[in-house]
């Protein structure tokens, strides 16, 4: 027999989704606010000790491999794609932790987003992520949030970002050396080539954590008597009255029944396709809803590290980066892309039978474009298509622009002399992933700064028009950004979790 669970029939604030921008919120109320009650809503389960936390940590592979399958949404588990070779390969696959839209996703005459992705669990996608957290610069900042630097340095402390995780990885001073020398030329301090900053960080017998949604939470909220976590619990809606927001309806996946919890103040903090699927759904709908939608274009490569020595039998070998580390080549304006340089988990990869590889000395390069924004880049809803979970099903149309191709293109020409630079190349030619590889979908519930039909929110990320609304998550970043953008949505929930907790202790 299924137990009963009991929600509260009334809280401060509700929060739907437990990726790290619904975890900051929770977060900052709890330290700022921590007679404030509240409730996380969260349609996957729970795949972790704690809840959240990033399934790289998990040491047991088959636990790790049941904690993905767990992950994966409604419907059955498809076949998975762990590199590139699978998408040159033509295969739709999602990779471990996620799943891909069942239809969609695409429409006659378009680009679409063939490999949009989505993960349910405890933790979002932070429980499958890389880590990345990279600073944006030039025209990826916010221009109209003066307080963007100390509210992106909030998101460091709440994701524990670090830059010296792999300090000890023998061949990451060389990578970052030789990119250096063919980038860094009249470029400012801060865009020169430098170590990633992570959101991870090293144990004291040296293995490695990576941060999820658990670091975000921190002790802090996990002992805030105040704060629930409801896992496999479905909101169907956003209850209004009166222009204001009045709670939500959640549906029991367990038992089937649906509840209604009364809130003053509601977070829609899902992910850039989900969170504008749950304001349609109740009827929320500004002009801008779903619109402005922005993938990265991801071009890969490899090459070989020329000219190093062997590692001697005690070097790391426990998989991705551990050699090479991570390397980040910070966007500009002049270029604009988001260079991420690491080690393959392939590696070592014979070349040839009288040609062994020194391990780890294949090196990834991989470079992200920002879109050319456009309004009719969206997801959109409608009442004949609806989802594993009965909601209405995403639909999206996207089209690359002339100038979007044009970036691509010089991204290509750009990869490759930085993997000239770092080494010997592996293949003839870089390989551009399927669009929607990057994971790192933005814009469609953006802040503005006036209510003007081309934003959903304001700077404090509150909802125009209804009162104790507000959405988080990397649909709310406003601008074309290269760079992974999980510590700027974090930076931009701390703002809003901030103004909520100003209002609760007035």
């Amino acid at each position: 027999m299924t137990e009963v669970r009991e929600y509260s029939a009334a809280v401060d604030v509700a929060i739907v989704g437990s990726g790290p921008t619904g975890a900051a919120y929770a977060r900052i109320l709890s330290e700022r606010a921590p007679e404030a009650t509240v409730a996380m809503f969260e349609v996957g389960p729970t795949i972790s000790d704690p809840p959240g936390a990033h399934v790289k940590n998990i040491a047991d592979p088959d636990a790790r491999a049941r904690a993905q399958a767990a992950s994966e949404g409604p419907g059955e588990r498809g076949a998975k794609v762990a590199n590139p070779g699978a998408a040159k390969a033509g295969v739709r696959a999602a990779r471990p932790g996620t799943f891909l839209l069942d239809d969609g996703f695409a429409f006659p005459g378009e680009d679409g987003l063939p490999v949009a992705a989505m993960s349910s669990n405890v933790g979002g996608m932070s429980a499958h992520w890389t880590g990345a957290c990279p600073r944006p610069g030039g025209s990826e900042r916010i221009a109209f949030l003066p307080d963007l630097d100390e509210l992106l340095d909030e998101g460091d402390r709440l994701l524990g970002v670090t830059t010296d995780a792999f300090d000890a990885a023998p061949f990451g001073a060389i990578v970052r050396e030789r990119l250096a020398a063919v980038v860094d030329e009249g470029r400012p301090p801060a865009a020169r080539v430098q170590r990633m900053p992570l959101a991870a960080h090293r144990r004291e017998d040296g293995r490695l954590v990576w941060s999820g949604s658990d670091v975000v939470l921190g002790d802090v909220t996990r002992a805030n008597p105040n704060f629930e976590l409801h896992d496999e619990s479905l909101v169907t809606s956003v209850l209004l009255e009166g222009g204001r927001v009045a709670g939500l309806a959640v549906r029991d996946l367990r038992t089937g029944e649906t509840h209604e919890v009364r809130a003053r103040y509601v977070v829609v903090a899902a992910d850039a396709l989900r969170t504008p699927q749950l304001l349609w759904a109740s009827g929320i709908r500004p002009a801008a809803l779903g619109r402005y939608l922005n993938d990265q274009a991801q071009v890969v490569f490899a090459a070989r590290l020329r000219d190093v020595e062997p590692l001697g039998a005690d070097a790391p070998t426990t998989g991705l980066a551990e050699h090479s580390g991570v390397s980040w080549v910070p966007f500009t304006d002049d270029m604009p892309f988001h260079g991420q340089v690491m080690q393959l988990d392939a590696s070592p990869i014979p070349l040839a039978e009288d040609d062994p590889v020194v391990p780890g000395s294949i090196v990834g390069l991989g470079l992200f474009c920002a879109k050319d924004l456009q309004a009719d880049d969206r997801v959109v809803f409608d009442d004949e298509h609806v989802d594993g979970y009965g909601m209405p099903a995403p639909r999206i149309h996207y089209r690359l622009t002339d100038h979007d191709h044009a970036l691509i293109e010089r991204a290509r020409a750009e990869i490759v002399r930085l993997g000239e630079a770092v080494g010997d190349l592996l293949d003839s030619r870089p390989f551009t992933l399927p669009l929607g590889s990057s994971l790192h979908y933005q814009g469609s519930t953006r802040m503005g700064v006036v209510d003007d039909g081309t934003s959903v929110c304001d700077p404090d990320s509150r909802v125009w028009g209804v009162d104790g609304l507000y959405v988080a998550g990397n649909g709310v970043i406003p601008t074309a950004t290269a760079c992974n953008p999980t510590v700027t949505s974090v930076a931009l929930a701390v703002r809003g979790a901030r103004r909520i907790a100003r209002d609760l202790t007035r």
